[in-house]
């Protein structure tokens, strides 16, 4: 069954490959209806999280916000199977850091960095990008996929700009395999968790929610005594995105804890707040209580 995934997921990608972007976004719009108008995917979820999340949303408004939504997400789900055969040229042209000058202080020490974002927008570009617009040894955290045939060509793919992919699973062994490299570890710490985590997160109040969010940027953080940055992706048109950088902390060992998760946690907030529809409100992010 591994085999049989694989061939048509590379059939997928092939077939994406082959298109020019006029139709790529084409097949967005395709997309877009087939997984609202024909399948419903996850609408009602979508719904109750928006509506949870801005109490007294007029129905126009959130018909609205549903509506871009899904231009949304059909656009990073054909935008993150392009990434896996999209050049240097397209990635530079359409992907863009508006103030790289944040980073050369630490580049020039030699200083490690962790960048945080969250699942908004086309977060998926960025691991391409560093690596091509720093002098970083990129890294960046991802959740292993169960096909091991199509694991290992995500690799290989995310790979071939010079980043490279780490398993969440060895979160801890990989920043102390690099901790003597001067390197940029790409986390996004807004995902959900199983229950039997929630335990070690740190609960905030993040969209009208009680909402658990993961402590591996603070803890690892922490133990390193590393610089975070948040990159802010945003949409400026289908198809191009900016990328913003801003310092949350210099001396995270400074802080209390918890304070830093929540700094996250605040600035995503303030991200989501205004422009609603790029973030993943498909996924049952709130479905944990403490």
């Amino acid at each position: 069954m591994n085999l049989i995934g694989a061939f048509f997921f590379l059939t997928g990608v092939l077939f994406i490959w082959l298109l020019p972007s006029p139709l790529l976004y084409g097949l967005s719009d395709l997309s877009r209806f087939i997984l609202y108008w024909i399948i419903g995917y996850r609408r009602d979820m979508v719904r109750k999280n928006l509506e949870s999340s801005f109490p007294g949303i007029k129905d126009a408004e959130l018909k609205r916000l549903t509506r871009l939504y899904y231009i949304n997400m059909a656009d990073i789900l054909v935008e993150g199977v392009w990434s896996f055969t999209i050049s240097r040229k397209q990635i530079i042209r359409r992907y863009q850091i508006i103030n790289p000058e944040v980073l050369e202080s630490y580049s020039a020490s030699g200083q490690s960095i962790i960048g945080v974002t969250g699942h908004y927008a086309n977060w998926e570009w960025g691991s391409l990008l560093a690596s091509l617009r720093t002098d970083f040894n990129v890294i960046a955290f991802y959740k292993p996929m169960n096909n091991k045939y199509i694991d290992k060509f995500v690799r290989w793919s995310r790979s071939r700009f010079g980043t490279t992919l780490a398993s969440i699973n060895e979160t801890s062994l990989t920043f102390e395999k690099y901790k003597d490299t001067k390197t940029l570890f790409l986390m996004a710490a807004d995902q959900g968790m199983p229950k039997e985590y929630s335990i070690r997160a740190f609960w905030i109040r993040f969209l009208n929610h009680d909402t658990p969010f993961l402590h591996g940027p603070e803890k690892h953080a922490c133990l390193n005594n590393l610089p975070v940055i948040y990159m802010n992706v945003q949409r400026v048109r289908r198809g191009y995105y900016t990328v913003e950088l801003s310092v949350l902390t210099t001396k995270p060992l400074e802080l209390k804890k918890g304070t830093l998760t929540e700094m996250y946690a605040r600035k995503l907030e303030s991200i989501i707040l205004k422009k609603p529809e790029d973030w993943l409100w498909s996924h049952n992010r709130f479905k944990l209580t403490r």
